[in-house]
Parts: C-alpha cells; sequence; structure tokens
C-alpha cells in the first residue's frame, strides 16, 4: 500500500493529474463546438501542461530555474524533461498561427511565475491577480488554440465558450486559494485574503450560475451538453459549500481537478444516449 501511495503522490505532485484535466478541457471543446480536435494538439497540451505547472511549482525556487537538490523534485524535473521533449514533438506539427497563440499563453505563463526585472516581483505577485491569469491562460489553451488548430471562425459561441470555461476554472481555483491561506504571502492579497473565506465561496457559488446558463447564449446546444452543464452547475456549488480552510490532502489536489475529466465522461455519456 505503500507503493502505491508514493506512486499515487508522484502522479499528483508531477503535475500528471492535472495534465489529464487539461486534456479533457480539450476534448470537452471537441464535443460542445462539434469538431475534432487535432490530436497532436490535445497531447501538445497535455505534455506542455505537465512540463509547464511543475515548472511554476517548484522551477522557480530552484537556484538558477534548473538546479535543484532534493531527490524527489529530480525525479519530478526528470519528468518535466521528457514531458517536454514529447510535447515539443507533438508542436512540430501544429500551425503557425497555433504557435503565435501558444507563445502569447507560455509568455503570460512566464510572466506570471518569474520577476520582469532583478528585484521586480512576477504577476503571481500583484494583489488579486493570480486566479485570474491561469483560468485565462486555460481557456485559451483549451478552447482558443483548438479553434485554431481547426481553422474554425471564431463565433459567439466559441467567445460563450471561452468565457464559460474561464468561470469554470476560476470556481475550480478558489479551493486551491483557500486551502493556500496559511501559506500564501499578504502582499498576493488572493480572494480569501481581501474578503475572507466565507465570502469567497459566496463569489464562487455565484459564478456557477452564469456558468451554467452562459450555455444557452450559443446558436446551437444539445439537450445532452445541457445536462451535462447542469450536473457540473450542481457539482461546482456542492464544491463551494464543503470547501473549507481545513481540507483533506487529496480535496484539492485530486477531487477538485478530477471534475474537468468527470465533466468530460458526463458528456461523452449524455451526447451518446440522449
Amino acid at each position: 500500500m505503500k507503493a502505491i501511495k508514493r506512486i499515487f503522490d508522484f502522479y499528483l505532485d508531477a503535475s500528471i493529474h492535472i495534465a489529464f484535466g487539461v486534456y479533457a478541457l480539450v476534448h470537452i471543446t471537441d464535443i460542445t463546438l462539434g469538431f475534432e480536435v487535432d490530436r497532436h494538439l490535445a497531447w501538445f497540451l497535455f505534455f506542455g501542461s505537465v512540463a509547464c505547472y511543475n515548472f511554476v511549482k517548484y522551477g522557480v525556487e530552484a537556484k538558477k530555474y534548473i538546479l535543484v537538490a532534493n531527490r524527489y523534485h529530480k525525479n519530478i524535473q526528470l519528468v518535466s524533461i521528457i514531458a517536454l521533449l514529447i510535447a515539443l514533438y507533438h508542436g512540430w506539427f501544429l500551425s503557425l498561427e497555433v504557435w503565435f497563440g501558444v507563445v502569447g499563453l507560455v509568455g503570460l505563463t512566464g510572466l506570471y511565475a518569474l520577476p520582469l526585472l532583478p528585484h521586480a516581483k512576477n504577476l503571481r505577485s500583484w494583489g488579486g491577480l493570480k486566479i485570474f491569469i491561469v483560468a485565462l491562460v486555460w481557456a485559451g489553451a483549451t478552447v482558443i488554440l483548438p479553434m485554431l488548430s481547426a481553422e474554425q471562425p471564431m463565433t459567439k459561441d466559441v467567445w460563450v465558450e471561452t468565457v464559460q470555461r474561464f468561470i469554470f476554472v476560476l470556481i475550480l481555483l478558489i479551493p486551491f486559494e483557500i486551502r493556500d491561506l496559511a501559506f500564501d504571502a499578504p502582499d498576493l492579497k488572493t480572494l480569501p485574503q481581501r474578503y475572507g473565506i466565507a465570502n469567497t465561496k459566496i463569489f464562487g457559488s455565484f459564478l456557477s450560475v452564469p456558468f451554467f446558463f452562459l450555455i444557452f447564449l450559443k446558436n446551437s446546444v444539445s439537450s445532452g451538453e445541457a445536462i451535462a452543464a447542469g450536473i457540473v452547475f450542481l457539482i461546482l456549488g456542492f464544491l463551494m459549500f464543503i470547501t473549507g480552510r481545513r481540507q483533506n490532502r487529496y480535496f484539492a489536489s485530486f477531487w477538485v481537478e478530477a471534475i474537468s475529466v468527470f465533466w468530460w465522461f458526463l458528456l461523452l455519456l449524455a451526447t451518446t444516449y440522449i
């Protein structure tokens, strides 16, 4: 059992689980907007997420962003390097337009993690911006990039999907904000630091309402999509209700991050059988 737990913890710590969340959101875009996602883009985002998230989580704390002394982190670094190489392989098949989008999102991620100038702060330290930057990057990566790859027009449905995805990720980040309240520096000015845990949870609960009702602004929405979104809406509301400052170790890192995958499976079932 200890070996299984170590493998499971490494799976979470190496950002593989969160990469599956990104992969699931890409395929949600495939279903809700009605086109086939390029498999090279899907795997590029999966492996790129592993490398990128590990860099943000561990790299910025390592000397020169490369050297790490901890053996456990070295193993994560090795996984990150392998993931980056695989991502670059799949990236070879992406169009120039997609790469422009990737560069923009990577640049935003870099500004989030790294200071612009020596002795300067990164965007992550600019009060309250953290979760909005992350949500923007996720929405761009899982909606806009697939549209660019498929050479689809940026219709109203695409923008509605993008805003809905932004809100979805924003809600998922709230349990992490509350969990990290004891560790975040005061100058981060996260939502729980500014407004308290209760008000932050209320904010997340209110966000779940436009998350659901936005789908009815689309020109085309299937009953299966509406049912799946309704179930996810209820899950997000329940998530805000049960989220607390004291959390089980796996509450945010596994269960919250698994909601994206669950939504994908719901959509597959709903659109197939309804």
